[in-house]
């Protein structure tokens, strides 16, 4: 009788049985963790946003506020002494600083910048952040307006905002709770 070599395809086939029921428990919360870190990061992101927006109205002080995202972003992606002013400030990076009217995109959320007038100076801001897909990038939506306390919809699932949220939604809407 001779010495069998190598595996035999039952054996082979229940090593890959098992491989793919670990790779079905883990997926699902990796998948999970993966939503919480963009979540946790999108709250993140719209504290830098207050800051930057203080630092702005503080350096800018006839603008008062900075009424979009552009003006709190750099000038490209240069940040250089000479190319930073009241419109091109380089208190956020590139991405959640873009010059797009619909949200930019960073981490699984959408970010949005709004002011309830567009005349300077500036009286008041909103930001807002929203998940590119529920469920999948993310799973709240968040807001924060001049009194810097950051708001997380409490709904479940959160609704995929296409614009900024306003002022009095962001401050007063049930569903908003504080984070700490």
């Amino acid at each position: 009788m001779r010495k069998q070599k190598g595996f035999s395809l039952i054996e082979l086939l229940i090593v890959v049985a098992i491989i793919l029921i670990i790779a079905a428990i883990a997926i699902p919360n990796l998948l999970r963790a993966r939503i919480s870190a963009n979540d946790a990061a999108a709250a993140s992101t719209i504290r830098t946003m207050n800051t930057a927006e203080v630092t702005y109205s503080t350096t800018y002080v006839a603008n008062g506020f900075a009424p979009n995202l552009t003006d709190l972003g750099p000038n490209g992606t240069d940040c250089s002494a000479a190319k930073i002013d009241a419109t091109h400030s380089c208190l956020v990076d590139n991405v959640v600083g873009c010059a797009l009217t619909t949200g930019c995109p960073k981490g699984g959320y959408n970010y949005f910048l709004t002011s309830s007038v567009t005349t300077l100076p500036v009286p008041d801001y909103t930001a807002s952040a929203s998940p590119l897909g529920v469920g999948t990038t993310g799973s709240r939506d968040y807001c924060s307006n001049t009194d810097a306390v950051v708001r997380m919809n409490a709904a479940t699932p959160a609704a995929l905002l296409t614009a900024a949220v306003d002022l009095p939604t962001c401050a007063a809407i049930a569903n908003y709770v504080a984070l700490q």
